[in-house]
């Protein structure tokens, strides 16, 4: 068995991936092209998350309440964001559009991309290709904008977020 060296970020988005597929049926290489992560990265991980205690055996079946667990109680202190420079990018955090119509803020927080339409200070994605597969996938946009509040939002904000999370992981 191999040794467990610690969750990475990435992990988290791949579970999330797996959620928002829903019942249809994937294989490593679907994570692989969709999280634009490589395939031996997405095997690690769901290997990760097995001896985390994130997913069955069988990894294919996410233990949901255990990642919302994980989500609430420790998301934030293992990977923590700070809000950065100005930059170009898309909407994270309480900017998301489904946040937006929750409150109101001036500021608005991005993933740095240079193909981003609107300005805000950037905050880093939990793994570098985050953009790339959210464009191809809203649910999972949502999510990980979502997951963005847990990591820097207020308690407000942050109520709303874990509100919506569960909805949408528990289902």
């Amino acid at each position: 068995m191999k040794n467990h060296s610690g969750m990475r970020p990435q992990d988290i988005a791949v579970l999330l991936k797996i959620i928002s597929k829903g019942n249809t049926p994937w294989r490593h290489q679907d994570l692989s092209n969709e999280l634009f992560i490589s395939q031996s990265e997405i095997s690690e991980s769901l290997h990760r998350n097995q001896v985390a205690g994130l997913i069955g055996a069988d990894k294919k079946k996410v233990y949901r309440q255990s990642l919302l667990n994980f989500i609430e109680y420790g998301l934030r202190y293992v990977y923590p964001a700070k809000p950065g420079a100005m930059v170009n990018g898309i909407y994270t955090a309480h900017s998301h559009p489904f946040m937006q119509h929750q409150f109101r803020s001036e500021i608005n927080y991005v993933w740095p991309t240079e193909r981003g339409s609107v300005r805000g200070l950037s905050i880093e994605p939990l793994y570098k290709e985050v953009v790339k597969a959210v464009i191809l996938d809203e649910k999972l946009y949502k999510m990980l904008a979502l997951i963005d509040v847990v990591r820097v939002g207020r308690m407000r904000e942050l109520q709303i977020a874990l509100e919506e999370l569960n909805k949408m992981i528990i289902e």
